[in-house]
């Protein structure tokens, strides 16, 4: 989740992406993307396993911001907002 085109980065992992996205988007739940204003879904990954997913989570935390940001472009250029491609 982002704030916008390079602005505060939030990475999280879910089981349910559209819920947890719609959460972020409508500031349903307090904390960090509350705080920050990380409304945007600009990338994400799909894992068939949770430990996978918890994993590529803990190493993408550690990453330099720029890393994030390549990222981030390669898979969205434009940092479109990716959650009506989720419905």
């Amino acid at each position: 989740m982002a704030s916008g085109r390079n602005g505060t980065l939030y990475i999280g992992v879910t089981g349910d992406l559209v819920k947890r996205a719609w959460q972020h988007r409508e500031g349903a739940l307090d904390g960090f993307t509350k705080r920050y204003g990380c409304k945007y879904l600009v990338w994400f990954e799909v894992y068939d396993r949770i430990d996978s997913a918890i994993r590529r989570e803990r190493q993408m935390k550690e990453w330099r911001r720029a890393w994030k940001l390549r990222e981030i472009e390669e898979m969205n250029p434009d940092w479109h907002d990716l959650f009506p491609t989720l419905m």
